[in-house]
Formats: C-alpha cells, structure tokens, sequence
C-alpha cells in the first residue's frame, strides 16, 4: 500500500518519494532533490530534479483551501481541469504551454514539463526587461483557445458539452467576489488600500454611484455569458518568458467565460508594468526605452488580437448566421467592450481589492506609489464607464495618457 494512496499536502520531502514513486522519468538510483518554488496565492508547487542529469520535472498539488486564505474552500478538481486545459491548449496553440506529464486525481496533482529556463514574466518586468516576441505570441494564444471554443466554430454540442465540463464554482466565486464585488464597496472588509490612498478610494471608487452601478452590470454579464473556455487568470504572474519563448500557466480558473476577460487582464497588467517603471525609473534613456516598449505592446496586443481573430475567423467559423454580412464586426466590437471594462475591473481589485500585485505594491516611495495607485484608479474608471469606446490599440494607450495628465508634477 502506498502512503499516495489518501490524500494529504505534500511537503517537499513528500513530493521527492512522490516523483520516485509514481514518475517513470527518473532512474531507480537517482539522486534527486526537491524545493517549493511557488509563491502563488491558492496552490503549492515543487521542483524535483536529478542533481546528476539535471533532469527535472514541476509538480503541482491543490489544496482543499487558498493559500492566500483559509476563507477560500476550494474543491481539489481545479488540478483535474487545469491538467485537461493544458492539454486542449497546447492542442490549440502549441509551444504556448507547458507539456503535462501525468495527472492524479487522488492526490490532485499534477507533473508537467519544468520551465526553470524561463522566468515568470512579472518579475522580469519589475526588472524593466522588454520581450519583443511577446505580443505576437500572447495574441496566438488568445486567438486560438479563444475564438475556437466558441459557438461560432465549435458543434454546438460539442460546446455545451465543455460548458458542463469545466463549471469551476467555486474559482468563479473568487472572481465575482474580488474582482466584481469587493472593490466597490469592502463589504467583507478584505480590501488592503495604501492608507495615503485610503480616503481618495472612498471618495472616488466606493463613492461613485456610476461606477457601482456598472460594475454590477457587468457582474451579471460575467455571470451569464458562456462565450468561451477562458484561461481565467490570464495576467504576467501565469506567464513564464524568456526572449524567444512565451509559455502561458496556471489555467485552474479556466471555465467558460467572456472572451474579454482574458484580453483585459492582459491588457490590465502591461498597465500595471507601466506604472511600475513610471514610478521607479529615473535614467531617462532607459525609462524611455522600458516605458516605450509597454505602451507598443499595448498596442500590438489590441491590435494584433484583432487582426488574427479576423483571419481566424475566415479559417474556422461554421456557423451559418455567423457569417452574415456585419456579423463578425459586431462579434469583435463585444469582444473590445468586454476588454476595456475588464481591464478597468482588474485594475482597480489589483490595487484596492485583496489580491494585489508587486507592479504596486513595490513603488518604494509612498508619494510615487500614490500618484501610480491614481493613475491607474482613473483609467479603470474610465475604461468601465465609457467601454463602448474602444476599437484599437491606441484608444486603450490614450486612456492611460491621459489619466497620466491628471496626475503630472
């Protein structure tokens, strides 16, 4: 009888007589050492490798509760769906992600191919690197799991088939609650706002009555829309980089979702990126070069989305109706709303709500930290009220510039 037999949370030692045991990938008499390397907010996450070979491998384990809080009981077939999507995804866009090696359902974990060569792509922009492949890559991505989960492309059988499969309640309420809910009134008091912040989000976030009632609606969008099988957690902490490879992680949120959920994530942390050289960088020539690089990828990444979907749809729509002259048009025109009040969405919970980011959270000076908070404050704003606005790249990049205005020295 194995001791894997039950489940429990593993420690690293665990995971090494794990790897032994139930991996095929390691020699018998192989010298292996293991280490938690994930510093994530819900699960826990190991490298083991052979010392010798240097063969490695990262396994993955669900806890029945979020790391970040105990409050979040979460169901362990999370693992069970992030293994499938990885799968379909790579199907959908190869090279994009992880390869999965195996998954078990009793000790809800998963092994999958170990990218220690590359670097999570948050921390690499806090050290102001630029990655010129990234738009073109993160737009494949999109594009491809995106628009061909859809009803447009997919047997509508098929589709509602999948629909069942990933319903993911309780991830979903996380979102409703820290993304929907929360920064727009603290009703569970779990909001964390700089204090020198605190009475300007009263007044300007909790006390706008427009922006409440937007938010609302688009709670109940978010609740009723099935478009797609969405990553969910699309954002620069689920991605892992390097100059030439981008490799997109951690689909446990995946369920089917408004398109616009993973491009304004997106769209949300390239902001956040901004802000954070903005605030930090003082040699000009390398603010112009880092802050330059962000704002083209925002850019690309609106427009390039845009033109792969338009050729991705001439490719792969079946949908009799869906081709209807103007059709396609309104189609992406939805897609674009659902993005800007997204991207709004996530940066005002990134900066209020409980789950925030290192982009913020790092700005040393507590003045620069505020004027970064504001100016993102202002634009999520902006990008939620007025969403019907936005059809390229360069209307998302106008929005921070001109949120940036409002708070120049």
């Amino acid at each position: 009888m194995s001791k894997f037999d039950q489940f429990f949370v593993m420690k690293p030692a665990d995971v090494l007589e794990y790897a032994r045991e139930k991996l095929d990938m390691f020699e018998p008499n192989a010298k292996l050492s293991a280490a938690e390397i994930g510093d994530g907010n819900i699960n826990y996450i190991f490298r083991v490798w052979d010392t010798e070979s240097n063969k490695s491998v990262i396994i993955k384990q669900a806890g029945p509760t979020a790391r970040i809080s105990d409050a979040f009981v979460l169901s362990t077939d999370r693992t069970r769906i992030e293994t499938d999507i990885l799968k379909l995804e790579n199907e959908l866009a190869p090279g994009l992600v992880p390869i999965v090696y195996k998954y078990d359902d009793v000790m809800s974990c998963c092994a999958m191919e170990d990218l220690s060569d590359h670097v999570i792509m948050r921390t690499a922009l806090l050290e102001h690197k630029t990655f010129p492949l990234f738009a073109d890559d993160i737009t494949t991505f999109m594009v491809n799991t995106l628009l061909l989960t859809t009803d447009v492309v997919m047997d509508h059988k098929k589709k509602k088939s999948l629909v069942k499969n990933y319903i993911n309640p309780e991830l979903c309420e996380i979102t409703e609650d820290l993304v929907y809910t929360e920064p727009y009134n603290d009703f569970n008091k779990r909001n964390n706002v700089f204090p020198p912040n605190l009475q300007w989000v009263t007044e300007n976030v909790y006390g706008d009555a427009e922006l409440r009632l937007e938010a609302a609606k688009l709670k109940f969008d978010f609740l009723a829309n099935s478009q797609a099988l969405i990553h969910g957690d699309l954002h620069t902490g689920s991605i892992f980089i390097k100059q030439d490879s981008t490799k997109i992680i951690d689909p446990e949120f995946a369920f089917y979702g408004p398109i616009g959920y993973d491009t304004g994530n997106i769209v949300a942390n390239l902001i956040f990126a901004w802000a954070n050289g903005d605030a930090t960088l003082t040699d000009e020539s390398e603010r112009a070069r880092y802050l330059g690089w962000v704002e083209k990828t925002i850019v690309e990444v609106v427009d390039m989305f845009c033109s792969k979907f338009d050729k991705a749809w001439d490719e792969n729509v079946n949908e009799l109706l869906a081709k209807e002259p103007g059709f396609r048009q309104w189609y992406l025109s939805g897609i674009l709303r659902d993005t800007a009040a997204v991207t709004g969405l996530e940066m005002n919970r990134r900066v209020i709500g409980l789950a925030q980011v290192k982009d913020i959270t790092t700005i040393a000076d507590a003045k620069a930290r505020v004027r970064a908070e504001r100016i993102c404050l202002t634009a999520a704003k902006e990008f939620i009220k007025r969403r019907d606005n936005y059809q390229n790249g360069t209307q998302f990049l106008n929005t921070l510039k001109n949120s940036v205005a409002l708070f120049s020295n």
